[in-house]
């Protein structure tokens, strides 16, 4: 890393942050996905922060969320406006301690911030792969996520940490490569989708493939379906708060200097957020990225996957010690499904430590300042370095 900066909100950051990017999977050695296609090269996008030390024990691997990406923490320039998306998290004497820990942050395989993914250029085309970009899984994502780490040369990794679909993730790390993992704590997550998540999610879906400018997914020379995404944006955004976060924020609230004058425009403050933030996503964020993102979590689940349908005897491959964490006001992913991972973890006498946080702002409670959280994170993080 380089230089540390101050900023007048966040205070001491990890500093300036540069992109990376690794290429594996060349053809004729193309990476074999859970479809059993096959696809390569692969790029895959990711962020460092702090130093790997000496004996390589203290790589922490951070996984994000749906629409997040490998800039975790910092800022690309001293005139970069926002930090990364964790920067409240990770730095120097925070929750995530980048003094003692080498922080790595990947984008996800199928996603549009610099990993491949339907945006992409199809080598055997010199076109986007657009639609033509194979159906892509958790566990796909994160056999892509070990090829940066080896590439990295880390053996293992301290701890995976990750929230929402990034938890899932987490997940699939425990499992798939069990050595490897000292420790996971997933965040505002499930095992498996349930039908409310999956309907949220094909209702989103449903509204970009509905969009005239989608053309089946080959859009990227033209108009974008941009409507389609902001739609599917605004539905999303509504499953990650919660009522009490609505009406503390927006209540009934009109704009300023609307009323009720019978028509369709967005008088309501919560209709002009909605509505900004649908503008706001188009901006940066691909729509058939989005289509093959939810995908992904919705097939999820690691009782079929690793158990034969039970979720306790996929936990039977586990060997890290877990910190599972749920959100009182997360109606997208209730506690009780956290609840219900712990319980299949704890019948597997694994180490596992578990708290329902009370927050009231719903699913994106993680992603917000909350000193509890941060101290949860920080005491398991020294415990599990200590015992290593």
């Amino acid at each position: 890393m380089s230089e540390y900066i101050e900023h007048d909100k966040s205070g001491i950051t990890v500093g300036i942050v540069a992109k990376q990017y690794h290429t594996f999977a060349e053809p004729p050695d193309e990476m074999v996905l859970e479809s059993g296609a096959r696809i390569g090269p692969v790029t895959i996008a990711y962020e460092t922060c702090g130093c790997l030390n000496a004996s390589k024990t203290n790589a922490v691997l951070i996984l994000h969320a749906l629409s997040g990406d490998s800039h975790v923490a910092g800022y690309y320039d001293r005139n970069d406006p926002k930090p990364g998306w964790w920067d409240i998290m990770v730095g120097p004497g925070k929750g995530i301690d980048t003094d003692k820990y080498f922080v790595v942050c990947s984008n996800i395989l199928g996603s549009c911030m610099g990993s491949t993914g339907p945006c992409s250029i199809n080598p055997k085309t010199s076109l986007p792969y657009g639609i033509d970009f194979p159906l892509v899984t958790i566990p796909d994502m994160v056999k892509a996520q070990k090829a940066l780490i080896d590439h990295l040369g880390i053996s293992r990794i301290l701890a995976v940490i990750g929230g929402s679909i990034g938890g899932m993730q987490v997940l699939e790390w425990s499992l798939r490569y069990p050595e490897m993992v000292a420790s996971a704590i997933p965040l505002a997550t499930t095992t498996r989708h349930s039908a409310l998540a999956i309907a949220f999610n094909e209702v989103s879906r449903q509204a970009i493939m509905s969009d005239p400018n989608w053309r089946n997914g080959h859009y990227y020379s033209g108009l974008k379906p941009n409507l389609g995404l902001a739609i599917a944006r605004m539905i999303g955004h509504i499953t990650y708060l919660s009522d009490e976060a609505m009406r503390h924020k927006f209540g009934r609230r009109l704009q300023p200097r609307a009323d009720f004058s019978f028509n369709f425009d967005a008088a309501f403050e919560v209709e002009n957020y909605l509505r900004h933030q649908g503008i706001k996503f188009v901006e940066r964020f691909d729509a058939n990225s989005f289509l093959y993102i939810t995908k992904a979590a919705d097939y999820y689940d690691i009782g079929n996957q690793y158990g034969s349908g039970s979720t306790a005897e996929a936990f039977s491959k586990a060997q890290a010690k877990f910190l599972v964490i749920s959100f009182t006001s997360d109606w997208l992913y209730p506690t009780y499904q956290s609840s219900e991972m712990v319980k299949a973890m704890k019948k597997n006498g694994l180490d596992v430590s578990f708290c329902e946080i009370e927050a009231e702002w719903g699913h994106d409670a993680f992603l917000l300042p909350n000193e509890r959280l941060t101290e949860l994170i920080r005491a398991f993080l020294k415990r599990v370095y200590s015992e290593i």
